[in-house]
């Protein structure tokens, strides 16, 4: 059955997750707008001024750099708007304008609230680059439904995964972000526990609990074998997420070579503008390459084994990781980059990273107990009779 779209009905158990991942993305965009939250204060207005004329944003020149990020912020929330009424069943045109104007009206919003933070800085450039990413992710959508490739995406996924929370897709495609923010250990993420220690030992200051919280050692370092280990662990995180999703042997072998280019790729990335290109590979530590490939050893013999025990696997194997994570103290390259995300130009997507980073394996876990206490029962997408 065909929508007024030209798109496929849903199936049972394949709902379109582009709402719940518009929902998210918009989330991370006031996180990244609005962050560090504070301090606030009423906006000021000039002699004559009314707030009304706050909403002609004054003309503030920001770097390349920050203009083509607003733009890039924005693309992926009108592609998922335009995506979710698409899929709902609306004409391609008023799905395109109501796309637009939601990216458009959001951007004015966190630009108009900016107003009351000093360190945030409102401007007009910045609204018009994110109300223009949100228009051409919006065409995006609308082109790919031209082409056919939502309609055949939407055949392929029903033969690769089987039914999925919104999740699992969530967790994939933010696992590269989170390795943006730049961990102690490459690829391993998860110094999330180690921060709630902190605010556990800071609410229970002076009492006689606080000597149960336990304080990892900010100098603590781990041994070259215990790197490795955490590398591949690190490199493993999102298979375990993908494998329990997927029907076939062939589909889990290539994500996780895609997991291994994602990864090196994302830390690549980080590197490269932390330091400059010539530095882009310093990550690449003698444990580092050791570690990549015992993941990519495990990964292709775990590629092979049943849902339930991979999510079962996963469940430990990342229990492992924050453990050896929050025992891990900051190197140098560490804090170095540190200051790099937090006094250069990446102070805008600072809090977004470092939050993905810090709770996407506890994030995981929780999605990969689902699915061990789950039930079970897929069955294989139905194929259509052969003639003759």
């Amino acid at each position: 059955m065909m929508s007024p779209a030209g798109l496929p009905s849903s199936p049972e158990g394949h709902r379109s997750s582009s709402w719940p991942l518009a929902g998210l993305w918009a989330a991370l965009i006031v996180y990244a707008s609005l962050h560090p939250f504070g301090p606030w204060r009423l906006p000021v207005l000039l002699p004559g001024q009314g707030w009304a004329d706050l909403l002609w944003l004054p003309e503030q020149r920001h770097s390349r750099f920050d203009l083509w990020s607003n733009f890039v912020a924005y693309l992926p929330l009108g592609l998922l708007l335009a995506l979710g009424w698409l899929r709902d069943g609306h004409r391609p045109l008023p799905t395109l304008l109501k796309a637009a104007l939601c990216g458009s009206l959001l951007s004015l919003l966190m630009e108009c609230i900016q107003y009351g933070l000093p360190v945030r800085v409102p401007s007009r450039h910045d609204w018009i680059m994110n109300s223009t990413g949100a228009l051409v992710g919006a065409l995006t959508a609308l082109l790919l439904l031209r082409l056919g490739v939502l309609a055949h995406w939407q055949r392929l996924r029903e033969v690769i995964f089987v039914p999925h929370g919104t999740l699992g897709l969530a967790l994939l495609l933010s696992w590269p972000i989170g390795l943006l923010f730049p961990p102690p250990v490459p690829l391993a993420t998860g110094q999330g526990l180690e921060r709630l220690l902190d605010a556990l030992d800071t609410v229970l200051e002076g009492s006689a609990l606080q000597i149960w919280v336990p304080q990892p050692d900010p100098h603590a370092s781990i041994s070259p074998g215990v790197e490795v280990i955490a590398v591949a662990l690190g490199l493993l995180a999102p298979c375990w997420v993908s494998f329990v999703m997927l029907r076939r042997v062939r589909h889990r072998l290539v994500t996780l070579g895609l997991a291994l280019l994602g990864g090196v790729g994302a830390t690549t990335l980080s590197t490269l503008l932390n330091f400059g290109p010539e530095h882009a590979l310093s990550w690449l530590t003698p444990p580092v390459l050791p570690g990549l490939l015992i993941g990519l050893v495990v990964g292709a013999a775990m590629a092979f084994l049943p849902r339930r025990l991979v999510a079962a696997l996963g469940l430990m194997a990342l229990t492992l990781l924050v453990a050896l994570i929050s025992q891990t103290g900051d190197d140098p390259y560490f804090a170095l980059s540190l200051d790099g995300w937090e006094r250069g130009r990446f102070i805008r997507f600072h809090g977004v990273a470092q939050w993905i980073g810090w709770i996407w394996p506890f994030a995981a876990l929780l999605f990969l107990l689902i699915q061990v206490a789950a039930p079970h029962r897929i069955r294989a997408p139905a194929t259509p009779p052969r003639s003759g």
